[in-house]
């Protein structure tokens, strides 16, 4: 498909190349063509006694700018540079990096085999998936988690052992395989009390500061506003459905009253993208174990 939407903008960047080419074979022609008094200078002093002698560009010189001309032309004929030519070649930047990228997977295939005939616990062990894993994280996962993978605000620490759709290897490995969609609905038609309510309650679960009349009624609104239905009777939380533990002092958003009321009053929503049809089931294999290695130290 053309590159351009119009056939003027072809046209355009043809004569823009060629013309520049040919101003220099021109400009070139005409200084071979120029008379010369050996001795002779252009006329100009700068600081009194500095002047500039008139003599013709060394025929060395000049010959590199003949083959540089030349050497254009042809690479212009072989390769894409003349508007939609796609060269005599027919080389890309896409197929030649498509070349390595098969390449490369074609000469690293039999390691990756290696590792996916191996369970995900039995590679996060191996030191040399590891840094496989590592490079592949620092590639892919760290502008969301972090170099150091602990996350930010929105984006879980994958360090510790809280994991809000589970942390066994398979649930982990199908996250990262086909992603994750966490949604906390909006519950503003609740009233401000009683989300104030419900915000106490919530805090007083991991044994934050919270005032004790109102975690009392949020006790209660926990329950008949449905928030049992994701977060269970205990608020243990829901992996099948993305539900967070709220009896741990893990906060994805922030603990403060704030900003719990701001997350029942408004909701969250958030996503985990999929890559498997990115990176293949291969990477995704080594990335899974890696993510698994880093939880190790925390438990």
């Amino acid at each position: 498909m053309s590159d351009f939407v119009s056939e003027f903008w072809n046209m355009y960047v043809i004569v823009i190349v060629v013309g520049s080419i040919l101003a220099c074979a021109v400009l070139l022609f005409m200084q071979s063509k120029a008379t010369f008094t050996p001795g002779k200078t252009m006329g100009h002093v700068w600081d009194e006694t500095l002047e500039e002698y008139n003599n013709p560009m060394p025929r060395w010189w000049s010959w590199m700018f003949i083959i540089t001309i030349i050497f254009g032309f042809v690479y212009l004929a072989l390769y894409p540079g003349l508007g939609n030519n796609k060269g005599m070649l027919g080389w890309t930047s896409g197929g030649q990096h498509k070349a390595e990228v098969e390449k490369m997977d074609a000469t690293v295939k039999p390691l990756f085999d290696k590792y996916m005939a191996m369970d995900l616990k039995a590679v996060a062990g191996d030191k040399q998936a590891m840094e496989m894993g590592k490079r592949l994280y620092l590639t892919y996962c760290m502008q969301c988690h972090g170099a150091d993978a602990r996350g930010a605000k929105g984006f879980p620490n994958l360090t510790d052992t809280d994991w809000q759709f589970g942390g066994e290897p398979d649930q982990i490995k199908e996250t990262i395989a086909n992603g994750r969609m966490g949604v906390m609905p909006p519950h503003e038609q609740l009233g401000a009390d009683s989300i104030k309510d419900l915000a106490n309650f919530v805090r007083s679960l991991s044994g934050l500061p919270n005032d004790s009349v109102r975690a009392a009624k949020g006790k209660e609104a926990f329950t008949s506003a449905g928030c049992v239905g994701c977060h269970g009777m205990e608020a243990t939380g829901m992996a099948a459905v993305g539900a967070p533990n709220l009896t741990d002092k893990v906060w994805l958003y922030g603990s403060s009253e704030a900003t719990i009321t701001e997350t029942i009053t408004k909701g969250r929503q958030n996503q985990m993208p999929a890559w498997k049809d990115f990176l293949g089931d291969a990477k995704v294999h080594l990335l899974a174990a890696y993510v698994i290695s880093l939880g190790q130290g925390a438990k």
